[in-house]
């Protein structure tokens, strides 16, 4: 099940976010039975490519419309603040916090009923094979028609100091 919502900030701008509930599954789980932090990792990348498909833009979109390979991950940080353990029903929400030239940073909450169980970021570029070489990759504008199907450019402190209220889908 999918559940998302649109923060307005202003009567102008609003900021899309995703909502995804996740089963933990037994798979997900190390020894101690809690998540093995790279499964989160996983679900956060799924969780990214979720959000650009909820904005419109499938990767396969992306690549033909915008001339462009791809949005490789270049940074990532993360807090874990409470295990989650097999059979958990979560809900990740997913947003764009920031935008850059040619890179945009991802922030995702993974929430256990109303606390945050973990926070993550992701640094990532928008890419092309330069010359067509796809050997190599380089970093390109991202297109200002991208950023405005998830709220146009924000800036960090507009989005710290916002409140995400979610509806179901």
């Amino acid at each position: 099940m999918n559940r998302w919502s649109e923060l307005y900030l202003s009567a102008e701008v609003f900021m899309l976010i995703n909502q995804r509930t996740v089963r933990i599954e037994w798979g997900d789980c190390d020894p101690g039975g809690i998540v093995y932090f790279p499964r989160y990792f996983e679900c956060f990348d799924a969780c990214t490519r979720a959000l650009f498909e909820r904005a419109g833009l499938s990767k396969r979109e992306m690549m033909k419309s915008y001339a462009m390979n791809g949005i490789p991950l270049v940074d990532i940080k993360a807090r874990f603040l409470m295990p989650s353990r097999f059979g958990d029903d979560v809900v990740v929400e997913s947003s764009v916090a920031t935008w850059g030239n040619t890179s945009f940073v991802v922030q995702h909450r993974l929430m256990k009923g109303e606390a945050l169980a973990v926070e993550c970021f992701e640094t990532r570029v928008w890419v092309a094979h330069p010359g067509g070489d796809p050997e190599k990759f380089e970093a390109r504008p991202i297109p200002e028609e991208v950023k405005a199907r998830f709220g146009g450019a924000q800036s960090a402190e507009s989005n710290r100091n916002s409140r995400v209220e979610s509806t179901s889908e």
